[in-house]
């Protein structure tokens, strides 16, 4: 299961939080996807799995 971690401004800033999860390790998912129709303008959701909710959520408190 996902759980969702963060709702972001848009396409641009689900990127930059995208590419900090992964380069921690932290699996994720940004809905609507940043490749589909939908513009980067779009607000967007970030969701980790269940087992590295708690990762993610220490990477967000140290910024």
């Amino acid at each position: 299961m996902w759980s969702k971690l963060m709702d972001v401004k848009n396409g641009y800033a689900a990127e930059v939080w995208r590419e900090l999860l992964n380069a921690e390790g932290v699996s994720n998912r940004v809905v609507p996807p940043l490749t589909g129709d939908a513009p980067m303008s779009q607000p967007r959701e970030i969701w980790v799995p269940d087992s590295k909710t708690h990762v993610a959520q220490e990477i967000l408190r140290k910024i």
